[in-house]
């Protein structure tokens, strides 16, 4: 299949957002409020129990109330359906789309369907999902088929919305590099409304190409885009300055690609100093682009200053982990 035209970068300025993943201890209008006073053009909306609960009574209203709250703030959207224990409180990120029980797997189907009507109702850009760790006594080649099969009237429902699905290859699962998602890609006929969330650095973590190369060759599929600092062989969500990745080479191979959703800074590891993180990535970022020569939808003004290298007393940079999400 031809990858779809793009429309040329000169007139794609990149647009950033900011996770909610990475502001928990926010109430979800507190935290809109920050990203729109910090000059944020968007927001990374993960479905979750202080978040938009996907499973609360009064889904279709509240969803409604929150697309008037972005639209006043001028805030556009993606929703994220990265939520450790939204479905179990027991099982993190369970049950997945690879579960052994039929049953569970229809449950994290349905929190996805349930995804696609919400980013419909938003004017979102994408709804991200990912395979799932392929879990003990179950093959490869079984795990591929329970997906393919999950994702078929997820896709099918994607159609309908006129919203893509944005996969996201996740390290230690199933579907782990881009060269994963194109295998799943090809196995489900390559249908358009199957997209690709591409993780910046994931891409330094373990892909082979260096990041700018990944985002050039990942670029006709990118539907969404979640960027942060990380170093080469550790999973671990770090903020911008604390990692390997040399972030102007990545922006302008982003903007090259025409890219025109948002690119969702994605910090969940550090919510308990989630403001102080919001408000020193966006200058970062800027300041990055700007080296870069890459357009802005918001131009930085002279109080747009990179990020100090160092947190306030009693915030730590950088938190250990084994997972990002």
């Amino acid at each position: 299949m031809t990858p779809p035209a793009r429309q040329d970068a000169a007139v794609t300025p990149l647009r950033f957002g900011y996770g909610t993943n990475g502001l928990a201890d926010l109430r979800l209008d507190d935290a809109l409020s920050l990203l729109a006073d910090l000059g944020y053009d968007g927001v990374g909306l993960t479905l979750d129990h202080m978040h938009l609960d996907p499973l609360a009574p009064d889904l279709a209203a509240r969803t409604r109330r929150l697309a008037h709250r972005l639209d006043t703030l001028g805030l556009s959207v993606t929703v994220e359906t990265g939520a450790r224990y939204v479905l179990d409180p027991r099982r993190k990120h369970g049950p997945s789309l690879l579960d052994p029980d039929p049953d569970d797997r229809a449950r994290r189907v349905d929190l996805l369907l349930t995804a696609v009507r919400v980013a419909a109702d938003l004017g979102a850009h994408a709804v991200h999902c990912f395979s799932g760790i392929t879990p003990e006594d179950t093959g490869t080649e079984e795990a591929w088929q329970r997906l393919t099969a999950a994702l078929v009237p997820v896709l099918d429902a994607a159609v309908t919305a006129g919203v893509p699905l944005a996969v996201e290859p996740e390290p230690g699962h199933l579907l782990a590099t881009v060269a994963d998602f194109h295998h799943l890609r090809r196995a489900l006929g390559d249908p358009d409304a199957l997209g690709l969330t591409l993780d910046i650095g994931h891409c330094q973590c373990l892909e082979p190409l260096p990041p700018a190369d990944c985002v050039r060759a990942a670029g006709p599929w990118l539907r969404h885009v979640q960027i942060e600092d990380m170093r080469r062989g550790v999973h671990e969500h770090l903020p911008f300055g604390a990692g390997e990745i040399d972030f102007p080479p990545v922006l302008a191979a982003l903007a090259a690609t025409g890219y025109q959703g948002l690119t969702v800074v994605e910090l969940p590891r550090h919510s308990h100093a989630g403001p102080h993180f919001a408000a020193h990535s966006l200058p970062f970022l800027h300041q990055a682009a700007t080296a870069a020569d890459v357009p802005l939808t918001r131009i930085p003004t002279a109080t747009d200053l990179p990020a100090p290298a160092a947190p306030p007393p009693g915030v730590s940079s950088a938190t250990p982990q084994g997972s990002s999400s």
